[in-house]
Formats: structure tokens, sequence, C-alpha cells
């Protein structure tokens, strides 16, 4: 039995706890969270023991499950690890560069299992494709929100843009050559939307926009490769494919098109969206990485990449507005 304990129950917290609670082979040891209140809801409320000192429920764990805000994973991170316990944190890694580098080399020291909660790895709309041979040449990305003060302790590009970061970093083989980047701050201190242009040495092109301030939610990535063209809504979980007709696609809805190289027989497919809970699915995957002594799905360095880059775009975006 894998004993887990969750460093804070807030918003997304309390669903963590839900699904720890699904998950076959663990037992949920406890919580900490130094808000009185939502402490003393949450044991209520899920009949779960409240530890006041973080080292103590560190030291009653296997694993832990850092759901704190990002300035707060360092510190929490690094209690785990030091007393060699496996670490599942939230996104984004950690709060700055040095931190994140830290946290890595001490993973790499203490030889346990960290996962960096990208979420939208296990969105269903986007394993419908994970496993297509995948070379997109240009991707185009819309993340939007509607304001929540939640969330704000850092900008819209570790809040929201890190997902899609994370997910292009992935998929695209390729070091990152150029970072172009706008953003304004308008409701908080940070930037609250942004536009950034990344180039790959490849020659892969991806343009993302992100917004807290949307009147409209809106989490699509449209990819383009020689062969075909991919659209994902991990808002709506569905998912598109139009390509040159092929053997696989004898299924899909098929029609001509003159080109000037000829006619051209084009496939559309929506594949099926298997029903999926995404962070049950993400615990689940942390939880095999440990029994089964794998690879997590979204290691330390996969969360430090991203970061890296959504830390770069923030150096353009100042320098900009300093240019200003």
């Amino acid at each position: 039995m894998l004993k887990v304990g969750v460093f804070g129950v807030g918003h997304l917290g309390k669903y963590h706890l839900n699904n720890w609670k699904e998950i076959e082979g663990v037992k949920l040891v406890g919580f900490y969270d130094p808000n009185e209140a939502n402490a003393k809801e949450v044991a209520a409320h899920y009949g779960l023991k409240r530890f006041t000192d973080p080292d103590k429920l560190v030291e009653s764990c296997d694993a832990v499950d850092i759901v704190a805000p990002t300035n707060f994973h360092f510190e929490l991170c690094e209690r785990a690890i030091r007393k060699g316990k496996h670490v599942f944190v939230e996104k984004p890694l950690a709060n700055t560069i040095e931190e994140g580098k830290k946290l890595v080399e001490m993973v790499r020291e203490a030889n346990i299992k960290m996962q960096v909660g990208h979420v939208e790895r296990f969105n269903p709309a986007y394993l419908a494709v994970k496993d297509m041979q995948l070379n997109p040449m240009f991707i185009e990305v819309h993340r939007l929100a509607q304001f929540n003060p939640r969330g704000t302790e850092v900008s819209v590009i570790l809040d929201l843009m890190i997902h899609d970061i994370d997910i292009i970093l992935s998929l695209v083989p390729s070091d990152v050559k150029q970072i172009s980047a706008s953003g304004v701050a308008v409701m908080t201190e940070t930037p609250d939307i942004a536009n950034v242009r990344i180039e790959f040495n490849n020659g892969c092109v991806a343009n993302l926009t992100s917004s807290r301030i949307s009147m409209k939610k809106m989490r699509k990535m449209r990819m383009f490769q020689k062969d075909a063209y991919l659209g994902i809504d991990f808002l709506d979980k569905k998912t598109e494919i139009i390509r040159l007709a092929g053997e696989a696609d004898k299924g899909a809805f098929q029609f001509d098109l003159e080109t000037p190289a000829g006619k051209k027989t084009i496939a559309v497919a929506n594949p099926q969206i298997e029903d999926g809970n995404a962070i049950k699915m993400e615990l689940e995957s942390f939880v095999d990485s440990i029994i089964n002594n794998k690879p997590t799905a979204v290691t330390e360095i996969d969360g430090y990449l991203a970061m890296e880059v959504a830390h770069q775009i923030l150096d353009k975006i100042g320098n900009t507005n300093l240019a200003v």
C-alpha cells in the first residue's frame, strides 16, 4: 500500500483528494494546509488527519502530492526529496529557474520519482493523437480563460501557457532557436495576456496566445505538418484530423481535391475520444511509475524545460516593455 500525503487542499487540492481516494493501492495518510478554515473543512469532510508540522507528514508517507501555490513548491519538494520520498508537484515545477535547477539535481542524487502536473498530457483529446506519426512544422495555440483570482501569484505564462509549452516541447524533436513575445498586465502585476512565437532549429514555428481575462474559454491547438492538419480541442474534448488518404483512412470521410500536382484524395477523421479523468490518470501514472520503477510520464526535466522556456518568454516581455 503506497502511503500518500497531500500538501495544499484548496480548489485543486480537493480534486486531488477526491481522485486519490479512488486509486487502488493508495492510502491517504493526511494533509497539510496552513489555512485554518480550509483545513478544518477538509478534515471534517474527508475524515482525514490534518498535520500541522510538514515534516511529520513527509515522514508518514512514501510519496507526497504538492498542490500548494508555486512559491511554496521548492521548499516542500526539498523537504520530501531530502527524506527520500517520491514527489508529485503541480506545474510549474518551481518559482524560479534556480529553484528548478536545484530540484532536478536533487531528484537525480536522491534517486526518487518526481512527476510534474502538466495535466493536459492526459487530456483524452490529446491522447487520441498522441501515438500518431506527428512531425508538426507549424503549431497554433489559443488558451483563453475568464479571470479568476486563483493562481494569479504567477503570470499567465506560468499559469496557462506553460501547459502548451510542455506539449509543444514534447512534440517537436528540436531545440528552441528563437523566441519573440509580447504581453500586457491588465488585472494583476504580471502579464495577463500574451502572444508568443517560438522558432525551432528544425524549422517548426509555434504561435501561442494565452489570456486569463477573456470573456469566453478556449483551449485549442492546431498542428500542420507535411501530410496532415490536426485540431485538438482540449476544452470540449474533440479531435479532427485532415490528411492525404491512406490505408488507415478507409473508414473516414473522403473527398477528392484538384491540385497543381494532380488529384489528391483527402480523408477527414474525428477519432473516438475515450472518456477519462485527466487528473486521476496522471496520479495513477505517478503511482505506476513508483510501483514498477518506471520513468514518470512528465519528469522533473520535462517540467524544468517548460519552465525554462516560460522564463525566457517572461524575459522577452520584460525587455519589450522596458523598450517602450
